[in-house]
């Protein structure tokens, strides 16, 4: 999770599309207006499961934004699954 927070931060399309599992992985994702974002930081909440034996886990987070000076806040339970010892995000759940 911390690392897609800090792809985010620094708009690397590259490594955010490479670590989406392909089931769900959009054909591109957009930058363009990433310099108007400034990132203020992630809080994890919780996490479930995503050991090293696990095949799956969940992870609740906080991330904090300002755009153009108004603060915004992305609240969401992310779910990652694991194939051939790598972890891809799947897909997350607003709340």
């Amino acid at each position: 999770m911390r690392s897609r927070y800090s792809a985010y931060v620094q708009a690397r399309a590259d490594y955010l599309l490479r670590t989406w599992h392909a089931s769900t992985r959009p054909a591109r994702l957009d930058f363009s207006d990433a310099g108007k974002t400034t990132w203020l930081g992630l809080k994890v909440v919780r996490t479930e499961a995503g050991g090293p034996n696990d095949l799956q886990g969940a992870v609740e987070f906080v991330a904090r934004y300002k755009v153009v000076g108004k603060a915004h806040r992305i609240v969401e339970i992310s779910r990652f699954v694991r194939e051939n010892g790598q972890w891809f995000y799947l897909d997350g759940m607003l709340t």
